[in-house]
């Protein structure tokens, strides 16, 4: 657990079971933010809950997603209320001599607070530069840019990071000592994640090339 806290715990962000894989520091929160791309987020409509799975990005010390202006959890959200911000990054298989100490390693960020609506159209436009930003660094001046209409038809939610923490398990299994002398493999199978090459889409002109800042997209 790193010794920084930028993030003072609260009863909710508090880790209290294997308190030692916490972390409360800007840094692992923003690494393990910026080593993903899709996120959860959980909400309550008519004391009903939900937890939809959306794109992400972040700036600063702030998280943001969007979507369909009709979209039912945006139209809510865009209301302001408590939600749960999730982001889960699985590294390894750690296969233990038992079933008991069988485990992943894993980064995870957890945050709360209240969604906020990006209303002002200069900063919606700038939030979805961002988000493109995000995804291939470069690309955004290559594109149309967005109508007025398709600006319209876009919700974009945005959350503070502040009640927030991070949680981390690395490293390999952790067998019972009277389980060493067992017959049984126990390691690490690590997982990664691999974008592939490249496909044109079918109605690609022809002679258009593929970017090279495709070269830089970093994620995993």
């Amino acid at each position: 657990m790193s010794d920084t806290v930028d993030f003072p715990p609260t009863e909710r962000t508090r880790i209290k079971r294997l308190h030692q894989r916490a972390h409360y520091d800007r840094e692992t929160v923003h690494a393990i933010l910026d080593a993903g791309l899709i996120c959860h987020v959980g909400y309550v409509i008519d004391g009903q809950p939900y937890v939809t799975p959306t794109m992400y990005w972040r700036k600063d010390d702030r998280v943001y997603w969007h979507g369909s202006s009709a979209s039912k959890m945006l139209r809510h959200l865009g209301t302001g209320p408590r939600v749960s911000f999730t982001v889960a990054l699985m590294d390894g298989l750690v296969l233990a001599r038992s079933g008991f100490h069988s485990s992943v390693n894993y980064r995870t960020v957890m945050a709360y607070g209240n969604a906020e609506l990006v209303s002002d159209p200069e900063a919606k436009l700038t939030a979805l530069e961002d988000m493109m930003e995000r995804i291939v660094p470069g690309r955004w001046p290559d594109l149309k840019p967005p109508s007025p209409q398709e600006l319209k038809a876009t919700t974009v939610v945005s959350l503070k990071l502040e009640e927030v923490a991070a949680k981390v398990r690395d490293g390999g299994a952790n067998d019972e000592p009277e389980d060493l002398a067992l017959d049984v493999w126990a390691g690490v199978v690590p997982t990664t994640t691999v974008l592939g090459a490249p496909i044109d889409n079918p109605d690609l002109k022809a002679g258009i090339p593929v970017p090279e800042n495709l070269k830089l997209i970093r994620f995993g």
